[in-house]
């Protein structure tokens, strides 16, 4: 076996990443984009780009609070970008359109106000035509936002997940993550999600932060085992620009390394001790729980429709957005000319997706999931077989220990080693081109 890279070289959620987008000169309308593309099995994603306070270690696309009604005329946009997006889908539709998984994200989602929440719905049913009842609704919310009243609405309106960022039930580390609250407030949030009966619970927690103990990092898990929660995930902590986390000093990066690698094992057997099923390196669900996608929508080969400014898009051959940035004053710049945005009939950032691409993406969305990819479903999609595409990543994988090799010649899956290094195999299936687009990103 060869030396193994660092474990934790970046989150591999998205393909290509944003940093990787570019304005796009042509300004594409959207009516042309969908044209040919299915529609039939479409994934919602409504964003709110809007937090109580800005974690640590976030680099996602939000801000702090929303002074002067922002929200209502941020909602006012979102309802103009869904009836232009919602006009392209239709225009040249052959098939109908059809919405199969729906999403709402940040930021904090509840963030918004019970009324806020009920007319953040009405933007996917009335002007979207998303039956949100009849599809899986997933909504991500905090500690101090899960008040009975936002549940209540999204219960009502067919949530059927709700996942909640705990981080820790330690204190101390909640406040080292810069994440302040106190245990009392988010316990009593779990039991407010769990008395407003949404099917599926999901629990977000973190490994690696300043101070954390083995110890510690199981009380964590054992006070979220308490709730029953169906998933349960686990991240480890990533320092990143432009963060406050990332302004400060680190233990050595083996050091670091070495702890949030002991810190996932001790916290992936004792999840599996306990009758969870490991799905992907951060995701584990509770054997028997409710599956919350859509049996019908996969993301390596369905279209995305994502509404809001920090929302991204998928067609076969262009993924779009805005602009992006994690400085704050950037976000409030960009969120600010969002609301005042009149035509969204266009896409305006984004990266086009060649056949060599789209190929890099279904095979790093896939072999990132536990249960693996069957060869057979490549080769049908694409006319060959992931060894003949991609034979040097293969064979680099097998020889890291990487690869399951009981799995069969029929399917491709990671072992248990591969699914730790899952931070350092997806980073290492990105092209050249999209390496270089990231490099030269600069950072606001």
């Amino acid at each position: 076996m060869t030396n193994a890279p660092r474990p934790y070289e970046s989150y591999v959620y998205a393909y290509p990443h944003k940093t990787a987008y570019r304005p796009l000169a042509d300004r594409p309308a959207l009516r042309e984009l969908w044209a040919d593309e299915r529609k039939d099995a479409l994934s919602l994603y409504l964003h709110i780009p809007f937090c109580e306070v800005r974690c640590g270690f976030c680099n996602l696309f939000t801000r702090i609070g929303a002074p002067d009604e922002l929200t209502t005329r941020y909602l006012d946009a979102l309802d103009r970008q869904a009836t232009a997006v919602a006009d392209a889908l239709h225009a040249r539709a052959a098939t109908g359109v059809r919405f199969a998984a729906a999403a709402f994200g940040g930021g904090t989602p509840t963030f918004l106000d019970a009324g806020e929440l009920e007319r953040l719905c009405d933007i996917a049913e009335k002007r979207m035509g998303a039956d949100l009842r009849a599809v899986p609704l997933s909504v991500e919310t905090s500690p101090s936002t899960a008040t009975a009243d936002r549940l209540s609405v999204l219960a009502e309106r067919g949530a059927t997940r709700v996942s909640i960022g705990v981080q820790s039930f330690v204190e101390e580390e909640a406040k080292a993550a810069v994440r302040p609250q106190r245990r009392s407030d988010v316990e009593a949030a779990l039991g407010r999600i769990r008395d407003a009966r949404i099917p599926v619970l999901n629990i977000d927690l973190i490994y690696g932060i300043d101070g954390q103990t083995p110890e510690s990092w199981r009380l964590s898990l054992d006070a979220a085992l308490a709730w029953r929660p169906e998933e349960l995930y686990l991240y480890p902590l990533y320092a990143r620009p432009l963060t406050p986390l990332g302004r400060r000093a680190h233990p050595s990066e083996a050091g670091w390394d070495a702890q949030r690698l002991d810190l996932y094992r001790r916290g992936r057997d004792h999840l599996l001790a306990e009758g969870y099923e490991q799905v992907s390196m951060r995701m584990f669900r509770r054997s028997g729980a409710p599956r919350e996608g859509a049996d019908d929508y996969a993301c390596q080969t369905d279209g995305m429709i994502g509404l809001g400014c920090g929302a991204r898009s998928y067609t076969s051959d262009l993924h779009y957005s805005f602009d992006y940035a994690v400085g704050m004053r950037e976000i409030r710049s960009i969120i600010d000319a969002y609301t005042t945005t009149e035509d969204f009939s266009r896409a305006e950032v984004g990266r086009a997706v060649d056949a060599d691409e789209t190929r890099r993406r279904h095979l790093l969305q896939s072999l990132l999931q536990a249960e693996g990819m069957a060869v057979e479903g490549y080769r049908e999609r694409f006319g060959s077989r992931p060894a003949d595409d991609f034979p040097a990543e293969l064979d680099r994988f097998a020889d890291l220990g990487w690869l399951d090799t009981d799995a069969g010649p029929g399917l491709l899956r990671l072992s248990p080693t591969g699914l730790a290094y899952s931070d350092a195999l997806g980073p290492a299936l990105f092209s050249h081109a999209v390496r270089a687009a990231m490099a030269s990103y600069e950072a606001k």
